[in-house]
C-alpha cells in the first residue's frame, strides 16, 4: 500500500471496528441484556467507542514497527452481562459472533458495490480504495475469530467446549492477552492466506 492507501486503511478500519462493537451490543440487547444501551454504547457515534490505545496508538505503533506493512486497530469493547442473556451457554457465543459477522457483511456489501460500479467510468484509484474497505473488514472478521482471549473466537470456542474444561478456559483467559501479543508478532502470518483467499473470493464471485 502507498501512503494514501495506508491512510485510507487507517480511516476505514476504525469505523469498521466501531460497527463491530455496535453489533456486539445490538445482539446482546436483542438477547435480553440492556447493558450496552444503558452505558450509551448502543450507538455508531465514534466518540462512544474510540479507545486511545487500541484505536489510535496501537495501529500507529504497528505501522511504525512493521515499516508500513501491517496495521490493526480495535474499538473500546462494548460491555454486556452474560447472566442477562436468554441463553447462558450459547448467548455469549452469539454476541461474540455478531462482531465478525458485521465485518463480513460490510465486506460483502462493498464487494457488491465494486461489481455494480465496474460498469461505470470511475477511476481505478477509487476501486482500489473500495477494495481496501473489503480487505479491512475481511481482516477484522478473520482475526477476531481466532480463539485467543479476548478475541471473539475464544467466546465461541468456550461455548462449544464441555463444562469440564472450565479450569482450562480460566487459565487461557488469564494469559490470553500475552498470547495474543505473541500471536500478533509471530503467528499472524498464519492468517494471511485465509484473509487473502476470502478477499479474492468476494471480489471474484
Amino acid at each position: 500500500m502507498n501512503i494514501i492507501q495506508l491512510l485510507f486503511y487507517f480511516l476505514i478500519i476504525i469505523p469498521s471496528s466501531i460497527v463491530h462493537e455496535y453489533a456486539h451490543g445490538l445482539v446482546a440487547d436483542k438477547l435480553g441484556d440492556p447493558t450496552a444501551r444503558h452505558a450509551g454504547r448502543l450507538t455508531l457515534n465514534p466518540l462512544a467507542h474510540i479507545d486511545i490505545y487500541g484505536t489510535i496508538l496501537l495501529p500507529l505503533f504497528l505501522l511504525f514497527v512493521s515499516g508500513g506493512n501491517f496495521m490493526f486497530a480495535y474499538a473500546k469493547p462494548v460491555p454486556y452481562n452474560p447472566y442477562n442473556l436468554s441463553s447462558r451457554r450459547f448467548g455469549p457465543a452469539m454476541v461474540a459472533l455478531a462482531g465478525p459477522a458485521s465485518n463480513l457483511i460490510l465486506a460483502i456489501i462493498f464487494s457488491l458495490l465494486i461489481k455494480i460500479l465496474s460498469f461505470t467510468f470511475l477511476s481505478a484509484a477509487f476501486f482500489q480504495l473500495l477494495s481496501i474497505i473489503v480487505f479491512a473488514n475481511v481482516l477484522l472478521a478473520i482475526f477476531n475469530l481466532v480463539p485467543i482471549p479476548p478475541l471473539d473466537g475464544s467466546k465461541i470456542l468456550f461455548a462449544l467446549l464441555p463444562a469440564s474444561t472450565r479450569h482450562f478456559q480460566a487459565q487461557l483467559e488469564r494469559s490470553g492477552f500475552i498470547i495474543l501479543i505473541i500471536f500478533l508478532f509471530f503467528g499472524f502470518q498464519i492468517l494471511t492466506p485465509i484473509v487473502y483467499w476470502v478477499y479474492h473470493l468476494l471480489l471474484s464471485v
